[in-house]
């Protein structure tokens, strides 16, 4: 009787150690098979350093064809570029990642044309390009590429005092051409005083920041490009006459963009928001953080951006020409019609009150099927100098601007954030506060408490 109910014990003992043995066994398996199948990581990083963005993600799950990412190297140093690559295959069934060492499939690398380790080519089809490095800029840039039949060419007018795209000073545009660069943008120079007409080769025309009048023949060029179907980026500044420097006020220029429904007001915009403030701003920079439903800004929904000394427009629809304004300043702001003076009185009755509409966004209707003209006017340049498009949202609003004008809305996004400067910045007083409190508050509790327990245990 002991004995068989010790065998009944010892057989379901067994049993139930068979059933744990073969539970654990499958959840490895299990594991083992998706962890083969599914690569899934989590970036722990604020701005999502170590992932793909939203812009390369659109673009890859939007493929509608195989693509193919090769990448050439001895096979030791593989690991450098596989968790990249495997992001972008882990992200479409569309794209596959191939692997070659140019020692073991010289054939291969030599029809290639390789002739460095490390190097990536992404096949689209039977387009083929080279990514110029291991970075998810250099790779997207190529299948960018290898998805476009044209170059897009941006062109910088110049002769009137605009922002020069060569110029690395605090004014210059120099940033925003390498910006460009990386979405596989050329950019260049046109003088339209020289010649009177803008060149066929260019996808987008930018008129940025003129100080000088434009000339009546180089206004008409300009309309002429853009009711032809051409598409221009037009950042005119408030016509201040302050300092050594006076901005005319372009009436010519002003007059054009009003036919088509934008009139840029003579006044400067102040933002008074005190959010601005603990940003770093003066009142002379407009925050933005709340944009109008446009294909432009409809990514940008949480993100600030910054416009220095701004003007208001008027946006109405005129004529052929469809317009739409893009967003405004805060409640908080005013528009000034005093720009001869430094001094600014908030309380002038004269002050317009906010919101005040800072960007305007149009089509024109050419009658021509695909054909369709396209305009961006902001009341400021100076939003896209090279010490003011890293602020925020800037960098990402240009693009996507110049990335709707040349009819790439599928490119329009939030880029890959830079890496952020964690540093603690501290006032003199905050540096005093912190010192006073480690260097005696605390040890000062600390004795306290110390004294306090020896007295009671005495």
């Amino acid at each position: 009787m002991n004995r068989s109910l010790l065998k009944a014990r010892q057989t379901k003992y067994a049993a139930y150690a068979g059933v744990y043995v073969l539970v654990i066994l499958a959840i490895v398996v299990v594991g083992n098979v998706l962890a083969n199948r599914y690569n899934k990581a989590y970036d722990s990083t604020t701005n999502k350093r170590y992932s793909l963005s939203d812009q390369t993600l659109k673009i890859v799950k939007g493929l509608k064809q195989d693509a193919v990412i090769t990448y050439y190297d001895q096979t030791s140093r593989f690991r450098q570029a596989k968790d990249t690559l495997d992001e972008y295959a882990n992200a479409s069934r569309k794209v596959r990642v191939e692997y070659v060492d140019p020692d073991k499939k010289p054939q291969l690398a030599r029809e290639a044309g390789i002739k460095e380790y490390g190097t990536a080519v992404v096949q689209v089809g039977a387009k083929k390009e080279q990514a110029k490095s291991l970075n998810e800029e250099a790779i997207t840039g190529a299948l960018i590429r290898d998805l476009k039949d044209t170059t897009r060419t941006v062109c910088f007018v110049t002769g009137s005092g605009e922002h020069q795209i060569e110029d690395s000073n605090r004014g210059g545009y120099s940033r925003l051409k390498e910006l460009l660069g990386r979405d596989e943008y050329q950019a260049k120079s046109v003088n339209l005083l020289q010649k009177a007409e803008v060149p066929g080769d260019c996808t987008v025309l930018v008129v940025g920041g003129p100080t000088s009048d434009y000339q009546q023949p180089s206004v008409d060029a300009i309309r002429k490009y853009v009711e032809s179907g051409g598409r221009a980026l037009f950042l005119l500044d408030p016509p201040l006459k302050v300092g050594r420097e006076e901005i005319a006020d372009n009436q010519p220029l002003t007059s054009l963009l009003a036919s088509w429904g934008v009139t840029p007001q003579k006044d400067m915009v102040l933002d008074l928001n005190p959010i601005g403030q603990l940003a770093g701003l003066g009142p002379q920079v407009a925050l933005v953080t709340s944009y109008n439903p446009h294909p432009i800004v409809n990514e940008m929904k949480g993100t600030a951006t910054g416009f220095p000394l701004t003007r208001s427009l008027e946006v109405k629809s005129a004529g052929k020409a469809t317009v739409e304004p893009l967003f405004s300043s805060s409640e908080s702001s005013l528009a000034t019609s005093n720009l001869s003076s430094p001094e600014v009185n908030t309380r002038d009755p004269n002050n317009k009150k906010g919101p005040l509409t800072i960007a305007a966004a149009g089509s024109y209707d050419t009658g021509k099927p695909n054909s369709q003209g396209r305009f961006v006017v902001v009341g400021s340049s100076a939003w896209l100098g090279n010490s003011f498009i890293s602020f925020n949202g800037n960098r990402d609003l240009a693009l996507n601007t110049i990335n709707w004008l040349s009819s790439d809305e599928d490119l329009i996004s939030i880029r890959p954030k830079e890496p952020e400067d964690r540093r603690i910045t501290m006032t003199r007083a905050q540096m005093s506060f912190v010192r006073a409190v480690s260097q005696f508050v605390l040890p000062l509790i600390v004795v306290v408490a110390g004294v306090g327990v020896w007295w009671r245990r005495r």
